[in-house]
């Protein structure tokens, strides 16, 4: 009977020790020239990532900007380019993509190339990279 019950509670932590570690992904979404929107995106970046950490699971996360939120991502001109620097350095699970569509026009309207940070990747469109993290099963946040 002991050795039973001792399979079952190595049988049972197995199982549990399985159910750590699990992969979560992260969407979240900046479309506004805001800094407080911009800052609230990079608090929520940290703060999934601290949290899943704590729990021995971990996180993809992706911040999407495109329309005003573009400015996040404008060399010289975001007022988050150096806290983004950082925690890109610190966070190699979080990543930045920038809106091409956005970024053209941005571009056309200043009659030159609009510099982005290096951080930031630029994806054909804001909205369809959402869709598609979405369509991959990450989880979408709005601040």
């Amino acid at each position: 009977m002991k050795t039973i019950l001792a399979a079952s509670l190595i049988a049972l932590s197995a199982g549990m020790a399985f159910a750590e570690g699990v992969m979560h992904r992260v969407a979240i979404h900046v479309d506004e020239n805001d800094p407080k929107v911009m800052n609230m995106a990079l608090n929520n970046a940290a703060n999934v990532a601290a949290y899943y950490e704590s729990v021995g699971d971990e996180v993809t996360i992706e911040l999407v900007a495109y329309g005003p939120g573009l400015n996040m991502f404008i060399s010289g001109k975001s007022p988050v380019e150096q806290r983004i620097s950082t925690m890109s350095l610190e966070m190699e699970n979080l990543s930045f993509a920038a809106c091409g569509n956005t970024h053209r026009k941005m571009s056309e309207k200043a009659g030159k190339e609009i510099p982005l940070i290096d951080e930031a990747n630029m994806v054909p469109s804001g909205v369809v990279r959402l869709i598609q993290l979405q369509e991959e099963g990450f989880a979408y946040v709005r601040p």
